[in-house]
């Protein structure tokens, strides 16, 4: 997990170890400067010229100040470097995520990588921040306190030994009963993140349906038990005040009965005002610094889970990765089903897919229809490798997809989600997204081939009009005709529509799959759908029915030959039925 981690820190080892070094020099100033002092106390005490007492104070004035440069200095590399440090894991983390196939994406919940993303790095950076100023300082400080106490007060230095363990143990136990209360917030986070972005998502439905005071107790709920974890470990926490106020009382308290004891009945000859003094400074260090490594030892602790998770995104392996010698050309559009089975995972007891054997010749249109749960978009997303197959191939232009380099595969397939993402910005530069370099008229092009063109053009901005976070501000069936011809901007050897103009028109969509008919007949056309129409005049059709093809033929064929697609068929156009049913 610290190599993995290690790795992010890269160009910001140079401030990173400045820090250290500064931190030390300061850590060792600060020791010398209490031992200057109680010099200057016994010279006054025994009598000494002013000459030497404006010398000792200037030097000591010069070494404060030295010290503040250092630990200002310490201040503004570590901050570099925290800060740079943090940067660098967002953007590891953010980059593995996007070599990730579907199949790691399931196994990280969206809310999850945002907590990691946000809260989970936060703690880390403060964590990192603390390791290179306080872990160093205060460890260094502790030493050299020791040894100056020990050398300057003798016996009277045995007041740590009690003071020191007493204070260790009980920041141990403070800290052993707060660690649970912390760890298990993390996972509290992830529930709070995944409420928000549900109930942001899903704004429509819960005003469509009146559950907004149900949305804002489920929030609630999830932030009273982040709220309770946190007071329980605050709250044990807090004890830190009380435990170290006691031992810096007694520290005190034994000094100065014990050294003026000392100081009186041994004339000044076993330890005198001057080593008494200092023996206070000292001891009020230890005690800080003992404090300061628990805050670290508290901190660690509570950023150890946070750690590991974002550890686990880093050494998530892809469960999809390219060949060493991948083929960068797609020769067409013909795909090939060889014996296919498919489950979402190893453990998974039942196939999503089973026994597909499928030829499909480069420019054929392709039907396919099935009921919820048939696995219609599970195989369709075999043919770009968002998936790899369980048993059996699949191959495209000949050869098979896991021979193929992802980005020349996924170049050559086009995909058109139901619910597909428009992002923030113009029409144009979303349109943009199929290709980065297409001109005004390529974009007029593929949104007049679907259908989109005339709805884009009454616009007021025309081509330039905002689109919102999401596509709010444009319906349903414009956001799936921006997406489809986004996708055509691409100029795919391999077209597949996943159920993507259920919200538009049976006009339309009939307009739409008559434009790809003329214009991109070379291109091979899988067009998922609920209704008939939308397929009835394709090449094939294919009847999924529980992850396996029920029947596959042209409509008349199927008519004939598959009760379940004619039984579609007579519910949608005799049967009174819904068109979209």
């Amino acid at each position: 997990m610290i190599k993995t981690l290690a790795k992010c820190i890269r160009e910001y080892k140079t401030p990173m170890i400045l820090t250290v070094l500064l931190m030390a020099g300061e850590a060792a100033i600060e020791a010398v400067i209490p031992f200057i002092t109680a010099k200057l106390v016994n010279h006054v005490s025994s009598g000494v010229e002013m000459s030497y007492i404006l010398k000792t104070g200037l030097l000591l004035v010069v070494m404060t100040v030295i010290s503040l440069c250092f630990g200002g200095s310490a201040g503004f590399t570590s901050a570099k470097a925290s800060a740079g440090f943090a940067k660098n894991v967002r953007h590891d983390i953010f980059e593995r995520v996007q070599t990730f196939a579907f199949r790691n994406i399931d196994k990280f919940s969206t809310a999850s990588l945002v907590t990691r993303l946000t809260t989970d790095i936060t703690n880390v950076q403060m964590a990192f921040m603390m390791l290179i100023r306080i872990a160093v300082r205060a460890p260094l400080m502790l030493i050299f306190s020791i040894i100056m106490a020990f050398y300057m007060g003798g016996s009277l230095a045995g007041t740590f030994v009690v003071v020191i363990p007493v204070l260790v143990f009980g920041l141990l136990m403070i800290a052993r009963f707060a660690m649970p209360a912390f760890r298990s917030v993390f996972k509290k986070y992830d529930r709070l993140n995944e409420s928000i972005e549900e109930n942001v998502r899903g704004m429509r439905v819960v005003k469509g349906f009146a559950r907004e005071e149900y949305e804002k107790q489920k929030f609630s709920a999830a932030s009273e038990e982040i709220r309770k974890d946190f007071t329980k470990a605050e709250r044990i926490v807090a004890l830190n005040a009380p435990i170290m106020q006691i031992c810096i009382y007694f520290n005190m308290a034994f000094v100065l009965i014990v050294g003026s004891k000392l100081v009186i009945t041994n004339q000044g000859n076993l330890i005198n005002v001057g080593e008494m003094s200092s023996m206070l400074t000292y001891g009020m260090q230890i005690l800080i610094q003992l404090m300061m490594l628990s805050m670290i030892y508290v901190m660690l602790t509570m950023s150890a889970e946070a750690m590991r998770r974002i550890s686990e995104v880093l050494n998530e392996t892809p469960a999809i990765r390219n060949p060493e010698n991948p083929v960068t050309e797609v020769a067409d559009g013909s795909i090939d089903f060889d014996g296919v089975s498919f489950k979402y995972s190893e453990t998974a007891k039942k196939y999503a897919l089973s026994g597909i054997d499928l030829h499909i010749r480069s420019g054929m249109t392709v039907g396919i229809l099935g009921g919820t749960g048939s696995s219609k978009s599970t195989l369709v997303q075999l043919i770009p490798r968002l998936y790899d197959v369980t048993e059996g191939s699949v191959k495209v232009g000949g050869k098979d997809v896991r021979d193929y380099d992802l980005r020349a595969l996924r170049d050559s397939v086009a995909m058109v989600l139901q619910k597909n993402e428009l992002f923030s910005g113009t029409i144009k530069e979303n349109l943009r997204w199929g290709n980065p370099d297409a001109t005004d008229e390529e974009l007029i092009e593929a949104c007049k081939l679907a259908q989109a063109d005339e709805f884009v053009s009454s616009f007021p901005d025309g081509y330039d009009t905002k689109i919102e976070q999401g596509g709010s501000n444009v319906s349903g069936g414009q956001k799936q005709r921006l997406c489809i011809a986004r996708a055509l901007l691409k100029k795919p050897k391999i077209l597949i529509l996943d159920d993507s103009t259920s919200a538009v028109d049976t006009k339309t969509d009939a307009q739409i799959r008559a434009g790809f008919r003329r214009f991109i007949p070379e291109t091979t056309k899988i067009i998922i759908a609920q209704r008939v129409a939308s397929v009835q005049d394709a090449d094939l059709i294919l009847v999924l029915d529980g992850g396996e093809i029920a029947a596959a033929g042209t409509h008349d064929e199927l008519m004939q030959q598959s009760p379940i697609y004619r039984e579609v068929y007579e519910q949608q156009t005799n049967g009174g039925g819904n068109d979209a049913a």
